[in-house]
């Protein structure tokens, strides 16, 4: 009878407006990329971050987000002082500093390859793993839609002036709902 109940529950939160973000490492968005091109998001977040874990509640798991984050692009969660050693476009990283402890490490070396100077920041690739964008600081959800969606239907190619971007982003203010 428990088994029953628990998968009554599991079917049901996909349906009550929970979402969650498929997230996976960076060499496993790479390696899909090669079999369904798609671009890659990627959180620089850390542990000890409230902004981060409060990006991960409220904007991440916020089902148009969500939704948007999972059709069109490979979602990475990379901790910007952890200890994971990765490779990315011909070079290899590592922290050599890090140290086992719950506070604040060093900042991973391709943290600081990708320019990240304070967290959380996301950081966008096109479907070559090429650097597009990033942005930086606690954004709610209805900051980030239409930069997701700019990026995810490639009209950040075609804006070329503040007008036009601030033209762009009035199309979305009242699509998210807090």
């Amino acid at each position: 009878m428990k088994k029953i109940l628990i998968l009554t529950v599991l079917f049901l939160i996909p349906l009550s407006g929970f979402a969650q973000v498929l997230w996976m490492t960076l060499p496993q968005a790479i390696e899909a990329q090669k079999k369904e091109p798609k671009k890659i998001l990627i959180d620089f977040y850390a542990n000890w971050c409230a902004p981060c874990k409060e990006m991960e509640k409220y904007t991440y798991n916020h089902p148009e987000i969500a939704k948007i984050i999972n059709e069109s692009f490979y979602a990475v969660k990379f901790e910007s002082d952890g200890n994971e050693s990765i490779s990315y476009a011909g070079h290899s990283f590592t922290n050599p500093d890090f140290k086992t402890k719950k506070n604040k490490n060093t900042l991973h070396q391709f943290t600081k390859y990708m320019n990240i100077n304070m967290i959380p920041t996301m950081v966008f690739l096109d479907e070559s793993s090429n650097p597009i964008t990033s942005l930086s600081g606690f954004l709610k959800a209805k900051e980030v839609e239409p930069y997701f969606t700019m990026i995810a239907s490639d009209e950040y190619k075609t804006i070329k002036s503040r007008q036009e971007w601030e033209g762009y982003q009035k199309k979305f203010r009242s699509r998210i709902k807090e």
